[in-house]
């Protein structure tokens, strides 16, 4: 029998990185980022409607992941998507998302 999965260190991390995306309000920060570029905490909070503490904390946790990085002009820091790796996983999320729409609407318009 063939064993495809992956090594039980590499598992672990590949499941840390979905639990940390897994997170609605990460989840929408990261939209943002992918959208701008490069928002600092303030422009990310009114981008995203969510507190700036509450945006610090996730950015924070994305940070120590390497999902985001950070450059600091005077007081303020910018962030932005850490690599085109984290922009393709992004992008290949949103066409899924959009391809399990749009196969659900032909599935129940063949229903009818």
């Amino acid at each position: 029998m063939l064993d495809a999965t992956l090594p039980a260190d590499e598992l672990a991390r590949a499941a840390s990185m979905f639990k940390l995306l897994g997170d609605p309000t990460r989840a929408r920060l990261l939209f943002a980022l992918l959208e701008a570029g490069e928002l600092c905490v303030c422009d990310l909070a009114a981008a995203t409607g969510v507190q700036e503490v509450t945006v610090s904390q996730s950015l924070r946790m994305l940070r120590a992941s390497a999902v985001v990085t950070g450059r600091r002009q005077g007081r303020l820091v910018f962030y932005r998507l850490a690599d085109a790796h984290v922009r393709m996983l992004l992008d290949l999320t949103r066409e899924h998302i959009a391809h399990d729409q749009a196969a659900g609407i032909a599935s129940a318009q063949a229903i009818r």
